[in-house]
């Protein structure tokens, strides 16, 4: 069964990890990962350490601002990336980002440029009804990695 967590809960994740990160308590194995990543952006750590605020901008945010990155989501792109990287999937995206980092030379620039990929993925995929296409979103990645 696939989890899917609500924004509600991705908020309580991050804002959980931030919290036991800073405090020495003893992290799962997904929640080192994200927050390897939290380190990474320093510019959201007041997002997470109040789950309350956070949850109460959950409430009255307005969807249709794009101005401002959400951290929530922003910090959720990174993970999954982290975790197709991990188990190859979709096949060749392992790879695909492996060369991008190599070509950049920074694991997290190489992530941010899968992250519009994958979003354009998710975004065709809601436009036109169908699955998310994995090979497309790996050979966007793979074709980005060969021209830089």
């Amino acid at each position: 069964m696939l989890f899917q967590p609500s924004q509600a809960d991705v908020r309580r994740f991050f804002c959980s990890v931030y919290t036991k990160a800073r405090t020495g308590v003893a992290l799962e194995a997904i929640e080192t990962i994200a927050s390897a990543w939290m380190d990474e952006h320093p510019e959201y750590h007041t997002d997470f350490c109040d789950l309350d605020a956070a949850l109460l901008n959950l409430e009255q945010s307005d969807s249709s601002d794009t101005s401002k990155t959400n951290p929530f989501l922003h910090l959720s792109m990174h993970l999954s990336i982290s975790e197709q990287c991990s188990v190859d999937q979709p096949r060749g995206i392992r790879q695909a980002v492996e060369l991008l980092t190599a070509r950049l030379d920074s694991l997290h620039d190489a992530h941010h440029i899968a992250m519009e990929h994958l979003g354009q993925m998710l975004w065709d995929s809601q436009q036109n009804g169908r699955p998310p296409d994995g090979q497309a979103y790996v050979e966007s990645v793979q074709r980005r990695a060969t021209r830089i």
